[in-house]
């Protein structure tokens, strides 16, 4: 009988696929597993849900679930999962999850929180167990205690939790010791208003009334037992409500929606492959980036350069590789799987890079690069620190210069300054990318951005030529000098520019800039008219 070790070397399919297969092939039915997602934030999801939601191939989700977090389901794979919600009374949810488990799949139902926090789960549970299915429960993190965390409210080792969307013991409730911690929704906040003061809690008790808790969304209103339904009637999808003194101390503990960038949405124009680190650090001061690229990267018009290129570094033609952008490093290596090399062409073969990422890059293939520049992260400031060449301790002058069409001359020009012989190879062409959907062009024109990145000249005039001008309230950040110049040939007010021409201190001095204004009372971002230049 063939095992799926014996499978496993000879196909590409993940090892959760060829459990399916081999179940199919003898009738055996899949695992259900109950996935607890949490309270909303996806990196607040345990390692072991993540690993089973992304490896899912048929997912049933609740629909208080966080899109973030399904959109992560199957993930792993190259086709598309199957998703679809789980609708109706516990005993029909759990009759689709068996049927579905029937065809040999492992099936994940998606379970916003803690599964075995909610009865109908509970019930869904019960159901699958009676009726002998293999299934697995993993928990998740348990809003009622995530949530106050995020909106700054310790609520100390005696709080009550309760659901008022169902039958409450109203009583009981009331007479519970601590802060209490409910669930609920708009609709829900004047009976559970009145019927907590009518058992004896007072109506000036401090409220604080939670929205999309942990995420970038979360949204906190305080009021009172007496105030809170017609302050915060109106306030989306489910709501985690806090009741007691705890509340009177979340100005000194709130953490999360003070960052400085919190609830910001950020234009980043730059590809998926370029946004990473960026994006991480808006993310980490609570901004909302969304990434357009505005830059296309495409092989060069002929290949004969690179290929003469590859030819001399294995024939020992250079002393040096320069690598500028990490666009270069990835178009040299995809160069050599062409020639079936790996990075041991590169022996006795120096390497230099621009910035980190791009070392990183570089790092990512198993070589250390010898040269990053200390200082400033430019083609300048690596020349500052580049040698002269010296024909007694350099056996080879000529230096590997792999870059991108549009490159200036600045680097090429210094190096030959400093004695060196240039190949200058076009190892990739950027163009113009495709305009972004209507919906994000719209956001750039009328201010649905609070901010804009700009990372380069060519992303300043790419994006007014794609996408048009941004709105004269969207703050503008430029990483150097040369972008703002760009910047204001264009016509727009530049905000932000950092002492150093790096990313991280890009990000840094935007939200540098917004805690300003938050000091300022000037938050959300200043309405400004529109100024010509």
């Amino acid at each position: 009988m063939t095992s799926i070790e014996d499978l496993a070397p000879k196909t590409s399919l993940s090892m959760i696929a060829l459990e399916n297969m081999m179940r199919a092939a003898t009738n055996s039915p899949g695992r259900i597993q109950f996935v607890g997602s949490g309270p909303g934030d996806p990196a607040l999801l345990t390692i072991a849900a993540r690993e089973v939601i992304a490896g899912a191939t048929r997912a049933f989700t609740d629909p208080d679930v966080d899109p973030a977090i399904v959109a992560l389901v199957g993930t792993k794979h190259d086709t598309q999962a199957e998703v679809r919600p789980a609708l109706g009374e516990p005993a029909e949810v759990a009759r689709m999850l068996l049927s579905a488990a029937a065809s040999g799949s492992d099936v994940v139902r998606l379970v916003a929180g803690d599964p075995l926090a909610h009865n109908a789960v509970i019930a869904e549970v019960s159901e699958v167990a009676a009726a002998n299915a293999v299934f697995e429960v993993l928990p998740g993190l348990p809003p009622a205690s995530a949530v106050p965390t995020y909106a700054g409210m310790a609520l100390g080792s005696t709080h009550t939790t309760a659901d008022v969307r169902g039958e409450v013991d109203w009583a009981a409730l009331a007479a519970a010791p601590g802060p209490l911690v409910l669930h609920a929704t708009g609709t829900h906040l004047a009976e559970t208003a009145s019927s907590l003061a009518e058992h004896g809690i007072s109506p000036s008790t401090p409220v604080a009334i939670t929205a999309r808790g942990t995420t970038r969304q979360q949204k906190t209103i305080e009021a009172t037992l007496a105030t809170m339904a017609s302050v915060a009637s109106d306030m989306p999808g489910p709501l985690v409500v806090t009741i007691g003194q705890v509340v009177g101390a979340r100005t000194g503990m709130s953490w999360w929606e003070s960052r400085a960038l919190y609830g910001w949405t950020v234009l980043v124009p730059r590809t998926k492959d370029q946004a990473g680190e960026m994006s991480e650090q808006l993310v980490s001061h609570g901004a909302i980036p969304i990434e357009v690229p505005t830059i296309a990267v495409e092989p060069p018009r002929s290949p004969a350069q690179m290929e003469r290129a590859v030819k001399g570094l294995v024939d020992g033609r250079y002393q040096w590789v320069i690598f500028t952008s990490t666009n270069a490093v990835k178009a040299v290596w995809e160069k050599f799987a062409e020639f079936g090399l790996d990075a041991r062409a590169f022996s006795g073969v120096k390497i230099a890079c621009v910035g980190e990422a791009t070392a990183d890059k570089v790092r990512s293939f198993g070589i250390s690069p010898e040269l990053v520049p200390s200082g400033e992260q430019s083609s300048l400031g690596l020349l500052e620190e580049f040698a002269e060449y010296d024909e007694i301790f350099d056996p080879v002058n000529r230096i590997l210069l792999p870059r991108a069409d549009i490159a200036t001359e600045t680097l090429a020009e210094g190096l030959r300054e400093l004695g060196w012989e240039i190949d200058d190879v076009t190892a990739y062409r950027t163009v113009r990318a495709a305009p972004p959907p209507a919906d994000i062009r719209e956001m750039i024109k009328t201010g649905g951005f609070d901010a804009v990145l700009f990372t380069s000249s060519s992303t300043v005039r790419n994006l007014v030529g794609i996408a048009g001008k941004p709105h004269a309230r969207t703050i503008v950040a430029c990483i150097g000098p040369k972008t703002a110049e760009t910047a204001i040939e264009f016509g727009l007010r530049v905000d932000v520019q950092p002492e150093v021409a790096q990313v991280g201190p890009l990000v840094d001095a935007l939200a540098n800039h917004a805690a300003r204004l938050r000091a300022e009372g000037a938050l959300p971002p200043p309405r400004k008219k529109s100024r010509r230049r």
